[in-house]
């Protein structure tokens, strides 16, 4: 819990979201599903929550009804000589979509507004990948406030996230810092993950490169906007900074994790919070979802053998309803510790005797392994190794355990997804999985799964082998899923919190323009 006695909350905030994605209307991540879901948590709390984000190829303007708020915005580009192909403006469209009145009921998008450019977003169907990203980003944040300039509406509080972002916290306090409309504006910049920073990689920026995010934003056009760090950016001129679980907003201070910005981070320590992710109780049910071949709840656990028969018979493997089975759920990365798999994993198999299930893509090396031990333990091991929205909840509704040993992880949704239909994880102690795990203790019967801190193959081993003893024990196992679907991780909570950063921010605001 967040404890901020010097800021009373706020009611009633107009809140505006800037993202690159938001569901429906274009994904690519989870950030795509936080910029659905807390704003509309929000929302039911009475506060007047909006959403801004480029209007890519790919978003129709018929299906979603999206009306035109304001044709022919100048955008500056901050070029000091006009040339050709360097305009000092960039034309733009701002479009809206305004869901109905029972919006909540039918699960709809909050309030939301389209920044459209043709050759930056309309022209482009993809939401990341491109040689201009820098200025597709530096584009919507300066669009964003133009458009707030123009616009009858005014947010006490923007919030941006990650690098992509990070230049609107730094254009409103240096290029718009006497903006009658926008001053008083408090931000908020939320850090999904330290780990990308721009346009480069920032582990080896040569000296003359480096950006210190005291000079201006560069033009459009200049090449140096390549080399501008967002991350830091966003962190330097925002009022208040948030991660994705408490543990990460103190892990990020530090050598390990902090990414070469631990030391700014330190500076701006009092204005450093974290607020975990939720999920979305209502898609994320085992009473109601439609992928499981039998519902159940926490009082009908029972249910789930059927669950598992048919997930063991989907992948292959020998069907038994007493042998666990253990699932990796994730995108295939470095970041998600799956070294730790390569020297144990054949032994564990050999002698454990459970079965392996893998969902998810990434790098080659990590598909590789998975794919030879599925072709070398096809009894024990299964393998779907592509991206597949559906997969997890067939996984979730039998599988017994789920495994997430990574190297770090701001905050994690497959531990509480899994945790939702009596999946118990098994994690390591960091970041978004400290905060969303507690370790099992049979002496107090409370807990939700088995926790390992260290970095290392043999402490993973040693918490599968706790899970395994205590899967033996079905009273005890029965507890340990109780306790775990019974764990409040919806989006509702976390909304609360929210309202407490954005307080805050408000005050931090207001005692800086005394």
């Amino acid at each position: 819990m967040i404890n901020l006695p010097f800021f009373k909350k706020y009611g009633g905030l107009k809140i505006l979201f800037v993202a690159p994605e938001a569901a429906p209307f274009a994904k690519a991540g989870g950030l795509a599903e936080v910029m659905f879901a807390l704003p509309r948590a929000l929302k039911k709390n009475g506060h007047d929550v909006r959403v801004m984000i480029p209007r890519y190829a790919g978003i129709d303007l018929e299906k979603f009804n999206l009306e035109m708020e304001l044709e022919g915005l100048q955008v500056p580009t901050d070029v000091e000589e006009e040339k050709e192909n360097q305009p000092r403006y960039l034309t733009c469209n701002v479009r809206k979509y305004v869901p109905p009145e029972d919006a909540e009921e039918k699960n709809l998008p909050v309030f939301t507004y389209f920044l459209e450019n043709l050759e930056y977003y309309e022209k482009r169907s993809n939401i990341y990948g491109y040689i201009d990203d820098a200025v597709r980003w530096a584009l919507l944040c300066r669009g964003t406030l133009e458009f707030l300039r123009s616009s009858r509406w005014a947010p006490e509080i923007i919030v941006s996230s990650d690098w992509q972002t990070g230049f609107l916290p730094n254009y409103l306090r240096t290029a718009y810092k006497n903006d009658r409309q926008l001053k008083k504006t408090a931000t908020v910049f939320i850090i999904h993950n330290l780990f990308f920073q721009g346009m480069f990689d920032h582990r080896y920026v040569p000296e003359m490169d480096f950006d210190d995010g005291q000079s201006s934003i560069p033009s459009f056009f200049n090449p140096r906007l390549l080399k501008v760090n967002g991350m830091r950016r966003g962190i330097m001129y925002s009022d208040i900074i948030s991660t994705v679980s408490s543990t990460y907003s103190k892990e990020i201070m530090t050598k390990d994790y902090g990414e070469f910005l631990d030391d700014l981070l330190k500076e701006r320590r009092a204005r450093i919070y974290g607020v975990l992710n939720g999920i979305d109780y209502d898609d994320f049910n085992p009473r109601t979802d439609k992928h499981l071949t039998e519902n159940y709840d926490d009082d009908s656990l029972e249910k789930r053998t059927a669950n598992k028969l048919e997930l063991q018979s989907r992948f292959g493997l020998a069907k038994d309803k007493d042998m666990p089975i253990v699932a990796i759920v994730s995108r295939l990365l470095e970041q998600k510790g799956l070294d730790l798999l390569f020297p144990v994993a054949e032994s564990l198999l050999k002698e454990l005797g459970f079965q392996l299930i893998i969902t998810g893509a990434g790098e080659a090396k990590y598909m590789g392994f998975f794919k030879d031990l599925a072709d070398r333990f096809p009894a024990q091991v299964g393998a779907h190794l592509i991206f597949d929205p559906v997969m997890p909840r067939a996984i979730y509704g039998g599988a017994d355990m789920i495994l997430i040993p990574s190297k770090f992880e701001p905050c994690g949704l497959a531990q509480m997804e899994a945790m939702r239909y009596g999946v118990i994880p098994i994690v390591r102690k960091t970041g978004g999985l400290a905060d969303s795990v507690q370790n099992f203790d049979p002496k107090t019967q409370k807990g939700t799964g088995f926790v390992f801190k260290d970095f290392d193959s043999m402490a993973m081993t040693i918490s599968l082998i706790r899970a395994f003893e205590n899967y033996r024990n079905p009273a005890i196992w029965r507890k340990i899923q109780k306790n775990a679907m019974t764990k409040d991780f919806s989006w509702q909570k976390s909304a609360e919190e929210y309202e407490k950063i954005f307080g805050a921010a408000i005050d931090f605001r207001k005692h800086e323009l005394e």
